[in-house]
């Protein structure tokens, strides 16, 4: 028997709608990272993109557990001796939460030009309202990543 490999012309790109209230920052990652990846769906090929668009709302309202908002540092370099940066996940959540949830999911993904094609599938807003309705995405089950 033949194995199976996705052609471009196959792939059904869904839109799904996730709301990041009181949801565990990994958690809620993970399943993004599957949808974007195309995971869940039995034409999934590894080599190519076959996931879906992916739309997380409340960005802003994301938890961290076990004070993993304190220990937790985020850490940036501007190329320069000497020049890294470094901040709590506490004052990066704060200041930008879309950033870091796009920085969560991107180190799911595959590196290389696979992964920077799968995260532009991804959008994040820190409010509760995107304007992607004409999409009409569908509410993803997240009862699984709620803070316990």
């Amino acid at each position: 028997m033949r194995t199976y490999s996705a052609k471009s012309a196959d792939v059904q790109r869904a839109w799904h709608v996730i709301d990041a209230e009181d949801l565990v920052l990994g958690r809620m990652c993970t399943t993004v990272a599957t949808l974007l990846r195309g995971k869940h769906k039995p034409m999934f090929t590894p080599s190519m993109d076959t996931g879906d668009h992916v739309i997380i709302v409340n960005a802003s309202k994301v938890v961290l557990t076990k004070g993993k908002a304190d220990d937790k540092i985020v850490a940036r370099h501007s190329g320069y001796p000497g020049g890294i940066r470094t901040e709590s996940y506490t004052s990066f959540l704060s200041r930008r939460p879309e950033a870091a949830i796009r920085r969560t999911v991107r180190g799911m993904l595959p590196k290389g030009p696979l992964g920077r094609q799968m995260i532009k599938k991804l959008q994040v807003y820190s409010g509760g309202e995107h304007p992607h309705g004409a999409q009409q995405p569908q509410p993803v089950d997240m009862s699984d990543a709620k803070v316990r």
